[in-house]
């Protein structure tokens, strides 16, 4: 069934990492439009994105906003993205960190390799410390799913708000759009820093100065 395919794909692409910062932008109800896609104008605008999502310029070559079949939906996605983006903004900047100032006492050193080899030492010398690790995602990931199965159902809670704003920021439009810009550029970040480690066996600055020299 191509509805079920769809869902396949989006819960293979999409599965849950747990982050807890403050809100983002809450969808509202779509409407049809007639109008072409903003970014890609030789396509039809999506009908469930009618641009009032933060970031919303009707993206979706694979329809995926339309899957409403298996517990999934665009609520549900659009908390999937947001959760792997902030995960993916510390996940980047951790890499970033640990190259510059090196790693937490009597953990690995990188000495010129990529972090997946340095993670690989870390699971050999500290297993319990990443079980641990594993395990408190894991529950992390329990209570974001609490908190979307009930904010879906009750249209109350917009996706990503889990009430976590100690610095309390005002929520505002143009801050929604930025968490969810920075969202994005870190996931593609973190997936070039570890393919580009996975292939060169060489740290993030290094494969980044191979670029320029």
């Amino acid at each position: 069934h191509h509805e079920t395919m769809k869902s396949v794909v989006a819960l293979a692409l999409l599965g849950g990492a747990g982050a807890l910062v403050g809100p983002a932008a809450a969808p509202r109800k779509a409407t049809a439009l007639a109008s072409n896609s903003l970014s890609m104008p030789f396509l039809e605008q999506p009908k469930n994105l009618d641009g009032t999502m933060a970031g919303d310029v009707g993206f979706d070559p694979l329809g995926l906003s339309e899957i409403d079949d298996l517990g999934i939906d665009l609520y549900w996605l659009r908390e999937a993205e947001i959760k792997h983006g902030r995960v993916a903004m510390l996940a980047a900047t951790g890499v970033i960190w640990v190259e510059m100032f090196g790693p937490l006492p009597g953990w690995p050193v990188a000495d010129g390799r990529s972090q997946m080899q340095v993670f690989w030492d870390a699971w050999e010398e500290h297993p319990n410390a990443i079980v641990a690790a594993l395990i408190f995602i894991a529950s992390i990931e329990a209570v974001s799913g609490v908190a979307t199965t009930a904010g879906r159902a009750s249209g109350e809670r917009a996706p990503g708000d889990f009430g976590l704003n100690p610095l309390e920021f005002e929520i505002t439009e143009e801050l929604a759009l930025k968490e969810i810009k920075h969202c994005r550029l870190a996931m593609w970040a973190v997936m070039g820093q570890i393919g580009a480690g996975l292939m060169t066996e060489a740290p993030a600055f290094a494969n980044l100065g191979k670029i320029f020299s």
